[in-house]
């Protein structure tokens, strides 16, 4: 928990900001200097994933001093050098285990929280990736305190904004909590500088918990195309495509002439048409892309949620009442079986 006078001294200041929408240079130094961040960082064979720089933009914003947090066999050398480049980290508190290594929330909570009370922390912050869902609400729950899930804005350091109903109304939440548990949209929070930081790595507090979680294996789909989550470039197909052979045969060339990424709605994976880790939508990732290219997709509102930020949009359907429509800055009306492979070979022209 806070100490009672640091605890008091953020109750002042909180009490400043709700009398008043801005701060004076004053009472922001005062906030700023109260604040301090912890952005848990995830990884993946020492690589660090894309969710924990989403993480990193976020606890910036909020000012004050910003230390990251990362666990893992070998980390020390890895991913925690990686992180200790990131402009704006002050500093990265590493646990070398291999027990942490998959990221199991079972063990990986309570090192999270040993953690926590040794740096008393004002914010904790993760990516709103699977590891940062399953991870994220034991943490809130070992500390008695409310998790505010998948924001993509942040007004002030108890005040954040985060969708609902499928991104179709945006909820403003304040948090009276002393410590603040937050998910974050990746694609809400982008442009960390990877280079030029200076971090110092220091070591952290292990309590090594017994995990009742076995790891046993993983099965993962390697492909030479662009990461969906990451891509500059999406080609997404829907139930229009009616079967998987016509998935592969229209969508995959036309995917590898962009150099894009391959997306999928819910109807197609559920169809089998596409793996379960291509699904774009609200149960499924979220993408922003510069381009997404939408193929047989009618537009249904979960499947918008996670692909309406991307920079342009463009549509192929033969419906032209399809919902995508109404987002889409290109849309083409037609028989996409005809006008797939008619783009993919003009393309390949250029």
């Amino acid at each position: 928990m806070i100490p009672i006078a640091r605890s008091s001294a953020l109750r002042a200041v909180r009490s400043q900001l709700s009398q008043r929408r801005s701060l004076s240079p004053t009472s922001a130094a005062a906030l700023a200097r109260l604040l301090s961040t912890l952005a848990v960082l995830e990884q993946r064979d020492g690589k660090l994933a894309s969710s924990s720089l989403a993480a990193i933009v976020a606890a910036q914003k909020l000012g004050g001093p910003v230390t990251a947090f990362v666990a893992g066999k070998g980390v020390k050398s890895t991913s925690a050098a990686e992180a200790a480049k990131i402009q704006g980290l002050e500093k990265v508190v590493a646990v070398e285990n291999e027990a942490y290594e998959k990221g199991l929330p079972e063990n990986f909570a309570p090192l999270l929280v040993e953690n926590i009370k040794q740096g008393e922390y004002t914010h904790i912050i993760a990516g709103h990736s699977a590891f940062g869902k399953s991870l994220l609400p034991r943490v809130a729950a070992l500390l008695d305190v409310q998790q505010v899930s998948d924001i993509t804005a942040i007004e002030s350091e108890d005040t954040f904004v985060r969708p609902i109903y499928a991104g179709n109304a945006v909820l403003t939440v304040q948090s009276s909590d002393p410590i603040k548990v937050i998910t974050v949209r990746g694609t809400a929070f982008q442009g960390v500088e990877t280079e030029g930081g200076s971090a110092t790595v220091v070591d952290g507090t292990d309590p090594n918990t017994p995990c009742p979680t076995e790891w046993v294996s993983e099965e993962l789909a390697k492909s030479e195309r662009p990461d969906l989550g990451t891509a500059s470039r999406v080609v997404s197909g829907g139930r229009g495509l009616k079967s998987k052979e016509e998935f592969d045969r229209l969508i995959l060339p036309l995917a590898d002439t962009l150099g894009a990424a391959i997306g999928a709605s819910r109807a197609a994976v559920d169809s089998g048409f596409a793996d379960n880790s291509l699904q774009v939508g609200q149960t499924g990732k979220n993408v922003a892309p510069q381009l997404y290219l939408a193929a047989g997709i009618s537009g249904a509102i979960q499947h918008l949620a996670g692909m309406k930020d991307s920079k342009v949009i463009a549509a192929i359907n033969k419906d032209p009442d399809a919902p995508i429509f109404q987002i889409a800055d290109v849309g083409l009306v037609g028989d996409l079986f005809e006008k797939v492979p008619e783009l993919t070979e003009k393309l390949k022209k250029q």
